[in-house]
């Protein structure tokens, strides 16, 4: 490999959220953020920039577009116009303000269970109403329940469907029949897909990513598709996502909403990052994927030899691995000081991610492998004391 992902490197006093807010001797395992150096050319590009020493307002030109442009057709066949992208400050303020967009106070909004824990906020922060349609567990695997989604939707007059794909945090890579099974519910019954891809280039080799909107245009017309460089090259602190909306009514409306909240101006270093991570982080991000497949054989070997009581479920994408801690027979409360408190290590709640994540924790493992082991023997040592 050209990149070193095996390097430690200290991140305490960073102000990194992951790092520095506990200050105790935990391993940090939670938030979706890597602890790996970004692509140098991503790097000299914003050394570049800043050596101008001017840091005015600024705005996207044609080399922002075509970068956006040619990666999500290069990497996802994915052909998007650019009069469709809109800039927005990350991923999660999209969500908010597409939902307050596209609804009103009231209006009910479909989440697939358990699922990223900020849809819930979004949802009630506009003033609507969640309507759960919990996934499947079957084997090892999580699935649409199709019967209840589409009962759910007829029953309740859904206006809108928040789609996560790659799905956080149980890992699925939605198929296309899955996708085209849901757009036509969505289409019979006039509802509007809000679709999270921010993980879509984090996919394991045997898995392949499909945007809801590239599958055909009465998709495109009825969605919102929700992008960024932020977890795909480790670039959250700069704030810089892309809103793909074909549909011009949907798109006016999200950019009204972007309008009566005053934000139009990108982050400069945002915009530096995106593009050079876009045209020259690829073999980057196919060493990543490597390297974390290289995370996910050791963690769920480790697991299945040293810790029988948890039990992986293997994702298809994401670099956030979904556990079932049930074997370990504590409620919610006791799994969290369990982790915590006793084996050191900071994991996501599953509970936290609603209804189905009662038992689990989510473990992201874009660490060095001798971190990830440090925590597992953290863990062993743990359970064993039990």
């Amino acid at each position: 490999m050209k990149y070193d992902f095996d390097k430690v490197i200290d991140r305490k006093n960073t102000r990194s959220v992951k790092w520095d807010l506990k200050k105790k001797d935990i391993i940090p395992m939670w938030v979706a953020d890597m602890d790996f150096e970004v692509p140098d050319e991503v790097v000299q590009a914003i050394k570049n920039r800043a050596e101008h020493k001017i840091y005015g307002y600024t705005a996207p030109d044609k080399e922002y577009y075509d970068s956006i442009i040619n990666w999500f057709e290069r990497r996802h066949g994915f052909v998007i116009k650019k009069e469709w992208i809109n800039y927005c400050p990350g991923v999660v303020p999209a969500v908010n303000m597409l939902i307050r967009a596209f609804t009103k106070p009231g209006d009910k909004v479909i989440l697939q269970v358990p699922v990223y824990h900020p849809f819930f906020t979004a949802v009630e922060n506009n003033g609507c109403e969640v309507v759960e349609n919990p996934l499947k567990l079957t084997e090892d695997k999580y699935e649409i329940d199709f019967e209840d989604l589409e009962k759910k939707i007829e029953d309740n007059k859904v206006k809108v469907l928040v789609l996560c794909n790659p799905h956080n945090p149980v890992g699925r890579v939605w198929t296309k029949e899955e996708l085209v099974r849901l757009g036509e519910l969505c289409i019979k019954n006039n509802v509007i897909v809000i679709s999270d891809e921010i993980h879509c280039d984090l996919v394991y080799k045997e898995y392949n990513h499909i945007s809801f909107a590239s599958i055909k245009d009465d998709f495109a017309q009825i969605s919102a598709v929700c992008t960024a460089p932020s977890k795909t090259f480790n670039l959250a602190g700069l704030q810089t996502s892309s809103i793909i909306i074909a549909n011009n009514d949907l798109r006016k409306k999200f950019f009204d909403v972007l309008e009566d909240n005053g934000i139009w101006a990108p982050n400069i270093f945002g915009i530096e990052a995106l593009e050079a991570a876009y045209n020259y982080g690829e073999q980057w991000l196919d060493e990543v994927i490597e390297y974390l497949k290289g995370n996910l054989d050791f963690l769920t070997q480790y697991i299945s030899k040293n810790i029988p009581k948890l039990k992986i479920i293997k994702p298809e994408g994401t670099y956030l691995v979904w556990v079932d801690c049930r074997g370990l027979g504590m409620d919610s409360k006791e799994l969290h000081n369990f982790f915590l408190n006793k084996a050191g290590v900071w994991f996501d709640e599953g509970y936290i991610f609603g209804r189905g994540g009662e038992g689990y924790e989510r473990i992201n493992i874009a660490c060095s492998r001798k971190l990830l082991e440090e925590a597992l023997k953290r863990i062993e040592a743990a359970v064993r004391d039990l």
